[in-house]
């Protein structure tokens, strides 16, 4: 079974590119189904003796793993897993799977993006630009968050980027998730936030060193820059909502406020499927609406 598994993950890795991320998750999600079916059937799961798995199998892993507190969203992503892998293992040893595949997993509403105003979008980088006691460290900080703001960045893909990355021109080359690649445009604020940076900067990286240093010239880490937002929302009093991330998600709602096409922003954001993107529409829905609500004499 151990072979199997890595064989079907080295598979979703190389022919439909996942990322190590999603492999790990992968990985997570079969041992725990794995190790599940072993105790509640009795007998260990060998790739011989998984032919004549249920739908009552499956509901009972689902009530399991439910009793234990994990979500409806992360229990419908374990079960995708799981039936993709015995859709694998069944087209290898030779078994009808439709009962398992057929199970269907649990319904869950995608929570909206929760983006911050522009005013406090705003707000979040002159803080940054002032956050810190060491003027380099403040420069960083500014950089980072721009580059989130203004290009609509994953924190991982700011943080990954190099020294061979700089200069950066009109767009940069963005690596992002699932290895995909995507060009950027880069606004002269953000091309300028990050040359501040570097010029006060006591690190000047190579072209294979990390870009955004930390204070001991490590590469910077996603928990630093969170650190960065948590004291934005101290200082500024905004909601537990204003993460990283969530000048991402702003990067996005404003954009389709400003009359931006969804499938530019997919291309933007480097979503693998417009339905990603669509959220932000909800976004934008409910913020006409709240306008509607306050504006409207007899609402």
């Amino acid at each position: 079974m151990s072979d199997s598994l890595s064989r079907w993950l080295e598979g979703e890795r190389s022919t439909r590119d996942r990322s190590d991320h999603t492999i790990t998750a992968y990985q997570g999600d079969l041992l725990a189904f794995l190790a599940f079916i072993g105790q509640y059937r009795g007998t260990p799961a060998l790739p011989s003796n998984l032919h004549d798995l249920t739908q009552t199998d499956m509901r009972a892993f689902a009530a399991s793993e439910r009793g234990r507190g994990l979500g409806a969203r992360s229990l419908a992503r374990r079960l995708s897993a799981v039936r993709s892998f015995i859709r694998w293992l069944s087209d290898r040893e030779g078994f009808e799977a439709s009962k398992i595949l057929n199970t269907r997993g649990p319904r869950y509403t995608r929570t909206l993006p929760r983006p911050l105003a522009p005013d406090q979008a705003q707000d979040v980088l002159d803080m940054a630009a002032t956050g810190h006691e060491t003027p380099w460290v403040a420069a960083r900080d500014l950089a980072v968050l721009t580059l989130l703001y203004g290009c609509g960045l994953r924190i991982s893909e700011a943080l990954a980027l190099d020294g061979r990355d700089w200069p950066i021109g009109e767009s940069l080359l963005v690596r992002g998730k699932g290895g995909r690649e995507r060009q950027v445009p880069v606004l002269p604020v953000a091309r300028q936030a990050v040359g501040d940076y570097l010029r006060l900067s006591p690190w000047q990286p190579s072209a294979e060193e990390a870009l955004f240093r930390g204070v001991r010239g490590a590469r910077l880490s996603p928990g630093q820059v969170a650190g960065v937002m948590r004291l934005a929302r101290e200082r500024l009093g905004l909601p537990p909502s204003a993460t990283p991330h969530a000048m991402r998600h702003s990067f996005a709602t404003h954009l389709l406020a400003a009359g931006g096409d969804l499938r530019t922003i997919q291309e933007l954001l480097g979503h693998a499927s417009l339905s990603t993107t669509q959220v932000y529409t909800g976004v934008d829905d409910a913020h006409l609406l709240a306008v509607y609500r306050a504006a409207h004499p007899r609402a």
